[in-house]
């Protein structure tokens, strides 16, 4: 039964303090410390207190997601979610992105099946403006929507659907799933993003009507994290959100169990090389007492490359990929396993032996290092929630909205500490074992021979059963102030920000050691770092990079991978080694107490290759298949594409990380041998550790690099890039494809912090570098053409290319590139304005406040340090020479650096819609 609240609540409302818990002062205490208090309206506020760095974090958590729409109404909760961002009676349009951009902070929000969330993150003299922003679409969102809105972010989710489903390699995967493993018109059986039929049917009315349902504040969770005082923000908050007027009672949804009375084939085709196969059944909900076991077991099955999974179809080169996982929600839970094939692969042998995987682990059982493990990881897993204030906020909202109780963390720890062999046993048996699923074969285009089975399954149900939602009795609700909601909040002072305090220490043989010690929780983590990347890479063997860095996560000439795995696990650590432009990277993270250990095995994996054949043409199998996947994502192609013309055919980094067919065919162990003894040596190595470091351990980092050899002076000569010519399109087909992928720009310029490089990055901020650009904001905001447009310098060592990146509704892709190349030529012709110069300097000189709040983001600063030599000051020169930019200064460098008759341009969509209307823009159109 429906109600409103008849009244407004007036000024000023009291809140009630229900809870105020403390964390302890233990480093290795996982609590959350934070106040609750409710207003009388039903407004829950949470309130974490973190003074570590001068930033604000505000989360406002509504009780309402997909599960909530109504029956041929789906994607209606992420819709209304792009519609908060459109402006409310006192803040006008596009203000709320404008407002937190130029505070240097930044905002989204997310949509599940669940719950729906808004959240900003600001330096902390901008508090005070989040949450009026915050209160103003709480409270006043109607006074400011119209149909024009309405219509253009219509355009705009229809935009996100194509780019990250429809026309991305299977993408299609969640809807298949929802709508075949629940029973029909389940709150589940739809995806959060929608049925575009749906998207077009609602109208404004459903609008309003789904604000009235489930946005009052009874229905949310305001929480507020940072370098805070409580009782000035709870002041605010009363303030603010006080007078907002509840909204109708919202009653808790109900799990329903069900199970699946017989194994339901179904199947598409879609643009792709490999086959998948993609099984899901049911189990239980979130916080469940089956969960935690649950879990286990997927890690078991699936997680690593010491899985059963793994050893049955990725090390015997059956499949590139082989995982299983557990993701559960308020109302239902999945266990799901997901297969990618190699090509030609019959998915039916694929379901018998995965089915045979199933029997090999009842054989194997549970070992008490698969709970060592288990227990271990979600241990770091909670050190790494309360690292940021994101992952505190988010972790007590969550808490808060589905149980009612924001100090379950610890609990939460205790359910993976508490469960028992037994436990993993009984819930394989009860939710796995034996138990029909929903197994999807997803196969090329014209192989529909390939899937597993006969579809045997189609969706339908008897929708007169169906109860909808009752919205007729919803009336909007006013509040009623005693002070101007229409005038923004004034900032205070600017924070004083101090970069983190860092040495750099000569090792053995020339190394660098750069330490920088950062306590907030009892994690270290480091990355060993070798010149060895793309751009060292010898003529004819692009990828050979990528390829060492994954045997380097292989074989030692002590243990095989698969032991190495299983120790990393059960000290809940990670260890990554990965290939960038510059760097194989042996990247580590650890709890501070198995940080040495941890390092230790890492650096063993790294000096003591086995480099064995079977693990090397696994890997490089996998490699080429990866590449040929590469070749069906239009996104992937068009910057492959843009980078080979930009660089030249024979460029190192004109290729795919990962090479090219031909290159990769031709790389051999000895190759990979050859190469390894040249660069990973300790004279071309630094190394970067953050995080609790004591003085033991200090004392200790310089003698683990004793295993290292030294090796010969490394230098980079990189053949030089092409000059630019007269613009041309190249026209990459992609038939049917639903959206475009558009890439247009430059050959850059090499960077530098402090000169010319980190300028023109500051010119290329208003016209495409933040999501308040002007050609973010035209094609996406204006237009609807897109759902996102960006334009970025991206120098490192030597020049890298100046771009602007965007995926395009079809029908939109002759005028998007028209409106590309207007903005640019627009921007270097009247320059600037006074207003956009102003935007410029306050957000960049203001997000630093946030650069430096967790190991990860310490680590990127200290990156740049070391690679490009750069001094402790560099930021504070930085904002020295912002601050001295001048409009005129803009407009030169725009003038400099942008011609678009000297541009490459890049299309990647259906050629045969297309070819006409983009030769009508007068450019030379060459088809790749």
């Amino acid at each position: 039964m429906l109600f409103l609240l008849s009244f407004a609540i007036q000024m000023k409302a009291q809140s009630t303090l229900i809870e105020d818990v403390k964390r302890s002062p233990a480093p290795d205490d996982v609590t959350i410390s934070y106040q609750k208090y409710k207003l009388p309206n039903g407004l829950t506020v949470l309130l974490h207190e973190d003074h570590t760095n001068p930033i604000a974090f505000v989360n406002v958590t509504y009780h309402v997601g997909s599960a909530r729409e109504e029956l041929k109404k789906s994607g209606f909760a992420h819709f209304f979610e792009h519609m908060m961002f459109q402006g409310s009676k006192n803040v006008g349009d596009d203000q709320h992105f404008k407002i937190i951009s130029g505070a240097g902070g930044i905002m989204n929000g997310t949509t599940n099946t669940d719950r729906t969330n808004y959240f900003e993150k600001i330096p902390k003299n901008y508090l005070e403006t989040a949450l009026w922003l915050e209160a103003d679409r709480m409270g006043f969102f109607l006074d400011a929507i119209t149909q024009e809105k309405f219509e253009l972010q219509r355009s705009v989710v229809k935009n996100e659907k194509g780019q990250n489903y429809d026309n991305r390699p299977y993408g299609m995967i969640p809807e298949y799933k929802a709508r075949t493993l629940y029973p029909f018109a389940h709150p589940y059986s739809w995806t959060t993003i929608g049925y575009t039929a749906d998207l077009d049917r609602v109208t404004i009315e459903d609008l309003k009507k789904f604000f009235l349902r489930w946005y009052g504040p009874n229905n949310a969770v305001l929480t507020v994290a940072g370098d805070i005082n409580s009782g000035q923000v709870l002041k605010w908050i009363e303030k603010y959100y006080g007078s907002i007027p509840m909204g109708p009672l919202v009653e808790k949804q109900n799990p329903v169990d069900f199970k699946l009375e017989k194994d339901r084939y179904v199947h598409y085709e879609d643009n792709v090389r490999m086959p998948m196969l993609y099984i899901s059944m049911p189990t239980v909900p979130r916080f469940d007492k089956d969960e935690a076991a649950l879990d286990i077991l997927a890690d078991i099955l699936g997680d690593g490359n010491n899985s059963l999974l793994f050893k049955k179809f990725v090390k015997t080169g059956k499949a590139l990929n082989a995982v299983s996982y557990h993701p559960t929600y308020e109302l239902a839970g999945e266990f799901t396993f997901q297969i990618s094939a190699n090509p030609g692969s019959n998915l039916g042998d694929i379901e018998k032996e995965w089915r045979e995987t199933l029997v090999e682990f009842e054989k194997r059982g549970v070992k008490p290092e698969d709970l060592e493990a288990a227990k271990n990881q979600h241990l770091k897993r909670a050190y790494s929630t309360i690292e940021s204030l994101d992952g505190k906020a988010g972790q007590l909202a969550e808490f808060q909205i589905y149980l009612d109780n924001p100090n379950y963390i610890s609990k939460d720890l205790n359910r993976y500490n508490n469960v028992t062999e037994d436990d993993v046993i009984r819930v394989y048996n009860t939710y796995v074992k034996g138990q029909k699923a929903m197994i999807l074969s997803i196969v090329p285009k014209g192989e529909s021979k390939l899937i597993a089975a006969e579809d045997n399954f189609t969706v339908g149900g008897d929708s007169t059963k169906y109860k909808p939602i009752n919205y007729d009795s919803l009336k909007p609700r006013n509040a009623v102030d005693n002070f101007d909601r229409s005038k923004q909040p004034s900032k205070t002072e600017s924070p004083v920000v101090t970069a983190p305090e860092y040495t750099i220490t000569d090792g053995p043989g020339g190394m660098k050691v750069l330490v920088s010690k950062n306590s907030d929780i009892p994690v270290i983590e480091a990355q060993f770092m070798f010149k060895a990347g793309q751009a060292y890479e010898p003529a004819g063997k692009a990828g050979i990079a990528n390829i060492t860095a994954k045997m380097l996560k292989e074989s030692t000439m002590q243990s095989d991978a698969e032991q190495m795995n299983e120790r990393f696990k059960r000290l809940g650590s990670s260890f990554e080694v990965y290939s960038t432009d510059q760097f194989i990277v042996g990247s580590v993270s650890a709890i501070k107490n198995n940080f040495f250990i941890t390092a230790n095995l890492a650096l063993n994996m790294m000096t003591s290759p086995a480099f064995k054949q079977d693990e090397f043409d696994r890997i490089k199998k996998n490699q080429l298949q990866s590449i040929a996947n590469l070749e069906t994502n239009a996104a992937a192609k068009a910057n492959a594409v843009f980078s080979k013309l930009l660089y030249g055919e024979t460029h190192p980094l004109s290729f795919y990380n990962l090479g090219s067919k031909e290159t990769v065919e031709s790389i051999t162990l000895d190759d990979i041998k050859e190469y390894y003894q040249k660069y990973i040596k300790i004279n071309n190595l630094n190394v970067l550790m953050v995080g609790d470091i004591d003085q033991q351990l200090r004392q200790q980092i310089m003698p683990m690099f004793g295993i290292f050899q030294p090796g010969d002076e490394i230098t980079l000569n990189l053949p030089a890039v092409p000059n630019k010519a007269k613009t041309k399109i190249y026209l990459v087909n992609k038939a049917n494809a639903p959206q475009s992928e558009i890439r247009v720009g430059f050959m850059g310029i090499p960077y530098d912090a402090t000169g010319e490089y980190y300028r023109a990055t500051i010119m290329n901020f208003m016209l495409g570098g933040n999501f308040n650009s002007r050609i973010n904001m035209n094609l996406r905001e204006a237009k609807g053409y897109t759902y996102g447009a960006r334009s970025s310098f991206s120098g490192s060592l030597q020049a890298g290319p100046w771009i602007v990146s965007t995926g395009v509704r079809a029908n939109a892709t002759d005028s998007a590139l028209i409106e590309i190349l207007a903005d640019i030529n627009k921007y270097v012709k009247k320059g600037i304005t006074g207003d956009e110069l102003e935007f410029t300097k306050s957000s960049i000189l203001d997000k630093e406040a946030l650069a430096y709040e967790t190991n990860g983001s310490r680590l990127s600063y200290f990156y740049k340090i070391l690679l490009y030599n750069l001094a402790a000051d560099y930021p504070a020169q930085q904002a020295k020479i912002l601050k001295k930019m001048k409009k005129g200064d803009i407009k030169k460098l725009a003038k400099k650096y942008f011609n678009t008759d000297e541009m490459v341009i890049v299309v990647v969509g259906d050629a045969a819609q297309h070819k006409e209307k983009l030769s009508k823009l007068g450019y030379e159109i060459i088809d790749l």
